[in-house]
């Protein structure tokens, strides 16, 4: 499941438009993001701001966690999910 502070109509359109098989939450409160401690000041070009940073976790299905990987970048992201996988 991916989520993201995003509305839950732009995450349909996201899933669609690239062709997601799988759950986008919308939490346009960061209850969520600040609960696992991804909601963060950023810095970008002299500016901060808040801001989600981009991680992974892998909860099994009692909710038990996994594992983490965190500030994770957008190049090789795939990556570091099937080898967090492959940990387990």
């Amino acid at each position: 499941m991916g989520v993201s502070k995003d509305m839950v109509e732009s995450h349909r359109k996201f899933k669609a438009k690239h062709n997601l098989n799988f759950s986008l939450a919308s939490d346009a409160e960061t209850k969520t993001c600040e609960s696992y401690s991804v909601w963060k000041r950023k810095n970008m070009y002299g500016h901060t701001h808040m801001g989600i940073e981009r991680s992974i976790f892998l909860i099994d299905e009692r909710g038990v966690m996994l594992a983490e990987s965190r500030k994770v970048s957008v190049p090789g992201h795939v990556n570091d999910v099937a080898a967090a996988f492959r940990t387990l």
